[in-house]
């Protein structure tokens, strides 16, 4: 049931030390990205192994960061059910002007359903489609590179389309045959999805 008032001071508190523990996330998560371009570029693959054998626990981590944080500071596990109705909604708020909606409503999920029992929290209480729109992002910091990209490839457009995904990536490695290699990467994947229909909107 939606509150009528957003009355619970302890409400908007919670949310932003749960963005808070998504933006740590994030930022964390982009450096890591940046250095696992620079082992690709200097051809580092025992240090790229390591690293994603450490990144598979790296978002687990995050949240069992941001839900200790909630539980020391304001014992969230113990709020009633209103107080987390308006800590959602509080979340949207904060979502309102950020560049990473979706992954950060997937971070209030994680964190929320960690600290409510599965008998105590329904779909109000958590995201079950977006609440804001990623169709319109912008970065506006200067010169900035797009937030993300979209490629809607269809089957006569799949091999270049694959060629610019790693284009853009501006990698500072030349490929001895970036066709041969997209090539192969194709014919891994076309029996994969031989038999779908890709639709106009197909990502």
């Amino acid at each position: 049931m939606f509150p009528q008032r957003l009355d619970s001071p302890l409400a908007y508190d919670i949310a932003k030390a749960m963005m808070d523990g998504f933006n740590r996330h994030y930022r964390l998560f982009r450096t890591e990205s940046a250095r696992a371009k620079h082992r690709f570029e200097t051809a580092d693959w025992h240090g790229q192994q390591r690293a994603q054998r450490e990144r598979i626990e790296f978002y687990d981590l995050r949240v069992k960061e941001a839900s200790a944080r909630l539980e020391k500071e304001f014992k969230a596990g113990e709020q009633p059910m209103d107080v987390w109705q308006q800590v959602k909604l509080h979340y949207i708020g904060l979502l309102v002007d950020h560049h990473q909606p979706e992954l950060a409503e997937t971070f209030f999920n994680s964190v929320t359903t960690k600290i409510l029992h599965r008998t105590h929290f329904h779909n109000d209480f958590i995201f079950v489609r977006p609440a804001v729109s990623t169709e319109y992002i912008e970065n506006d910091e200067p010169a900035a590179l797009p937030t993300y990209r979209a490629y809607y490839p269809s089957r006569s457009n799949l091999h270049s389309t694959l060629q610019a995904v790693i284009d853009n990536f501006r990698l500072q490695r030349e490929f001895e045959d970036l066709a041969r290699d997209t090539a192969q990467v194709l014919a891994a994947i076309e029996p994969r999805i031989a038999h779908m229909t890709l639709r106009a909107n197909f990502q």
